[in-house]
Parts: structure tokens; C-alpha cells; sequence
């Protein structure tokens, strides 16, 4: 920038004058001697855009240097380097200061146009780069993880290489040093155009790695394997806590096999992160399951996955009437994971037996035997099955009668008819209804869905179809003393009923 203003002799031959305008920026001017009328030698001086001319102060003469600011324009342009400038005078300013050609571009895609550096000879440099470093014996086999390694050994070679300084960052003047007339568009300034996430000026090693894709992959100690606990019937999320840049998809397994991908309904959906979505989890999703990134198997989390199931119990007899004397036992049958624990109640109070041959517990707690009923052992026996995510519970109830006493339980049994003996067995789709005949009164319920004992088939099980499944029964049945025989044609299965129970408890398969 060039001011000449008519000027007194007594002035220095260069003056420095930094004056504030409106504008609020400082501005600096060579004021060049007083030449005659023809405004001095700078005058006559052209010295091109990005330059100013100025009067060495030894000598007289003009010279032309850079251009050392530019008026505070805002017309964003685009250099032929790739870089956004505020206005024309700063790109070849920069040109001036740089030693170097550099022109506008008039296009807003000047990353991919014209002779800068784009992306695809961007990719070359690098390859170049890589190409250059010395490499190890390769074997004759592929493998990704091991490719890899020999990748980010040659990439810290070159860091190494080009941290002159020692200080684990790559600043602008380390690059500048290295293949600035290569035969392509891009120099190595341009890795931190493209990699510097930060804009901090300069490349750290992490950027580094990330600028030639090297994969790098972390699993913490402590994660190496995960426990996971749901209850049944809820939806559980594992997620794989392998982590590192430029992590490759994740891969899940289940005995060998991928679950990616299977077309699963309850296991369909791997979200953006890499995690295992299992919805409505039952007990067949108990087990282990592992996680890697794909290429990178010897680095993998296993997921051990736990299912709680609250308790199920049946208790059988549901009804027994015993004479004095004799010895009663009362079964607690209780399915449930964790496995539940079991305690016995008389008529709402707690049952503690002591170790007698009078009142034991056997099986963990899972039977309550009496050895020798009296009549004060007439009561409700209720058992309660508990675990960490639920509880059971069903009545066993004894009858202690002497035959020849009126008692009421003596009434009730076999004056008016109701022994077991004479009850009436309807069966049909909601079960088995048992009933008794002189007042057409419900006895007992036994429910369609009602498991059989020592098993875990339903009574009536559903069919695999829309519509329902008729429970479809044999037209005759057969009696042998306490038990039911009745056979379910479409099942082709026979099931054993207990007359004194009043439950079905053996089934059998016939062809």
C-alpha cells in the first residue's frame, strides 16, 4: 500500500505511521521520500498484487516487498491451495509470503477443482507415504489383524520419522520439510488441513493414526467378561465394550454361530453402537455370548447371560383324608431360577418342624411328612416357594377322621356324597370339571393350561396355528380303583388322573 502526500524536506527518508481509523483497525504506510513532481521513485514502480513498494532508507531506491496486511474486506474467496480467504488481497499476499503460486478460484467446490489438493490424490499421498516406509516379511497368508499391525508399525516409524523434536506433535514446519514438490497436488501441510480435528496446528499421534486409517482396538481388563441378569419375559441390551479408533463392525456369536446375520425375531436389531437387543427373553436365551470387531476375533468380550424365572409350584394332594395312625405326605413341586426356596404354613402359621419322626421336611423342604396323624394335624398346609423375583404359593389340605366318628369332615366325605369315589369327571376344552352329582356343585377345576405332574406338557397344549386347538377326548374312559384313564386322539398321548388328588399326574405316548 502506497500513500504519497506532499511532505516537508526535514522528514526521515522512511516513516512508520500506525494511525487508527473509524473502522477500528491499524494501518501501517511507508511514506517515501519527496522526488520532485514526478512523486519519487516508488511511483514509478509496479510491484504487482500481494506487494508494496518502499524506499530503502541506505540507498534511496525502491523495492518491492510483501504486502504486510490488507484492508479489512470481507469477499471470501477461494485459493488454488484449498483454502477459504477473506478477500482477493489476502490470497496473494499469502502468495508473496509463501514464495509460491497461488490464485482464486472462482468455484465454491475449490476443494475438488482445478489444481488443488482433493481428496482422491489425498488418499495417494498417503499411500505413497506408506509405500516409502520400510516394510517386514510378508507372509503368504491374509490376515487383517496382522496387516494391521505391520500398518501401525509403519506409521509410527514415520512419525517418529518427522517428530524432529521429540515432542509427540507434528507441527507445520516438520511437514513443510518433506515432499513439498512431489508429483502430486498435495503436500504433507495438507494432513493437517485434513486430519487436525482439533485445529490446534498440529498432529498428534492419535491423528495420526487416524489420518492412514490404523484401526487401534481396547477392551479394559475388568470387561473381559460381563454378567448380565433379567428376569423372563423382559428385553435385555448387551453391549460389546471393545473400543478404539476407527472400530470395525461388531460381530456377535452364540456357540460357534453368528447371530448377525440371522433373520431372528427376538434377536433383530444390533442399533448403531454395535449392542444385542433380545426382546421378550425366556430361559433358551440363558448362556454365553461373545462380541468382536470384525477381523479382530482374538480380541473379544463373553456375556454371560442369566435368566431369573419367579416361582411355579403345584402342590399335590390337594385334598387327602387320613385315619388316625397312618402316615400323610404333603408334595410342594416348585420350578423357578434362582432356585426358590421353600417354607410350609399350618392354617396361616409358620410350620418349623424339628428333626421327628413325627413332622419332617425331605427334599428341601419340597415334602412335608407326618408320620403317625392325629387329629389335630387337620388343617390347611400351605407351601410358599420364593426366589429373588418372585413368590407361589397353593394349599394342601388333611383331613385326620376316624370312619366310625360323625365328624363333619365324615359328612361332608360320605354322608352326603362327596368322596372322592363319587364325584362326576366332565372333560372338555377348559379342562377337566369335577362335580358333585346330587347338587351338580364344582368340586374342583382342573384348567386347560394346567401342568402334569413330573412334567412340563399342558393338559390341553395349543396348537401352532390361528385358531384354537380343540382338547378333543376319548369317548369312553376307563376307572382302575383312584385312577383315571383317558386318552387326548389328537395328541396321542394317555393321561392318569388321580381321583383322590384330583390332578393329572402321569402322562404317556402311544402310536
Amino acid at each position: 500500500m502506497l500513500l504519497s502526500p506532499a511532505q516537508p524536506p526535514s522528514l526521515p527518508p522512511v516513516v512508520s505511521v500506525s494511525s487508527n481509523l473509524n473502522s477500528g483497525f491499524s494501518l501501517s504506510v511507508f511514506l517515501p521520500v519527496h522526488s520532485g513532481s514526478n512523486g519519487g521513485p516508488c511511483k514509478r514502480t509496479n510491484c504487482g498484487r500481494g506487494r508494496q513498494c518502499v524506499l530503502l532508507e541506505s540507498t534511496g531506491r525502491a523495492e518491492c516487498v510483501c504486502q504486510e496486511k490488507c484492508r479489512p474486506t470481507f469477499v471470501p474467496v477461494c485459493g488454488s491451495d484449498g483454502r477459504f480467504y477473506e478477500n482477493h488481497c489476502e490470497v496473494y499476499r499469502t502468495a508473496c509470503l509463501q514464495k509460491r503460486r497461488i490464485y482464486v478460484v472462482h468455484s465454491k467446490d475449490c476443494f475438488f477443482k482445478g489444481d488443488t489438493c482433493t481428496m482422491a490424490d489425498y488418499n495417494k499421498l498417503k499411500s505413497m507415504l506408506l509405500d516409502m516406509q520400510p516394510k517386514g516379511l510378508n507372509g503368504g497368508d491374509r490376515n487383517i489383524k496382522r496387516d494391521m499391525d505391520q500398518k501401525r508399525a509403519l506409521v509410527d516409524t514415520m512419525f517418529k520419522y518427522l517428530d524432529t523434536d521429540g515432542d509427540g506433535r507434528l507441527c507445520s514446519d516438520e511437514l513443510e520439510q518433506h515432499l513439498e514438490d512431489s508429483l502430486l497436488e498435495c503436500t504433507m501441510q495438507d494432513l493437517l488441513r485434513y486430519d487436525d480435528y482439533n485445529n490446534d496446528g498440529h498432529l498428534t499421534l492419535h491423528e495420526f493414526y487416524t489420518a492412514f486409517q490404523v484401526v487401534q482396538l481396547s477392551l479394559a481388563e475388568d470387561q473381559r467378561v460381563s454378567v448380565s441378569t433379567v428376569t423372563v419375559g423382559l428385553s435385555t441390551v448387551l453391549s460389546c465394550a471393545i473400543q478404539g479408533t476407527l472400530r470395525p463392525p461388531i460381530i456377535w456369536k452364540r456357540n460357534g454361530i453368528i447371530l448377525n446375520f440371522l433373520d431372528l425375531e427376538d434377536i433383530n436389531d444390533f442399533g448403531d453402537d454395535g449392542s444385542l437387543y433380545i426382546t421378550k427373553v425366556t430361559t433358551i436365551h440363558m448362556g454365553n455370548y461373545s462380541c468382536h470387531a470384525y477381523g479382530y476375533e482374538e480380541l473379544y468380550q463373553t456375556h454371560v447371560l442369566q435368566v431369573n424365572v419367579p416361582p411355579v409350584i403345584l402342590v399335590y394332594p390337594e385334598t387327602q383324608a387320613q385315619e388316625p395312625g397312618v402316615s400323610a405326605s404333603l408334595h410342594c413341586h416348585a420350578d423357578g431360577i434362582p432356585d426358590p426356596k421353600i417354607m410350609w404354613l399350618k392354617n396361616g402359621m409358620d410350620l418349623q418342624p424339628r428333626p421327628s419322626k413325627q413332622l419332617s421336611l425331605i427334599a428341601n423342604g419340597s415334602e412335608l411328612h407326618i408320620g403317625s396323624v392325629r387329629y389335630e394335624d387337620t388343617g390347611a398346609y400351605t407351601c410358599i416357594a420364593k426366589n429373588e423375583v418372585g413368590v407361589d404359593e397353593d394349599i394342601s389340605s388333611l383331613f385326620v377322621e376316624d370312619s366310625a366318628r360323625k365328624t363333619l369332615a365324615n359328612i361332608l366325605w360320605r354322608e352326603e356324597g362327596l368322596s372322592v369315589g363319587n364325584m362326576f369327571y366332565v372333560f372338555s376344552d377348559e379342562g377337566i370339571t369335577v362335580l358333585q352329582p346330587s347338587k351338580c356343585e364344582i368340586r374342583r377345576h382342573i384348567k386347560c393350561t394346567e401342568r402334569i405332574m413330573a412334567s412340563y406338557e399342558e393338559m390341553c397344549p395349543k396348537g401352532e396355528g390361528v385358531s384354537p386347538e380343540h382338547c378333543v377326548w376319548s369317548s369312553a374312559v376307563s376307572v382302575r380303583d383312584k385312577y383315571i384313564y383317558v386318552t387326548q386322539p389328537l395328541q396321542k398321548r394317555l393321561l392318569v388322573i388321580d381321583t383322590q388328588a384330583q390332578n393329572v399326574v402321569q402322562v404317556g405316548w402311544y402310536y
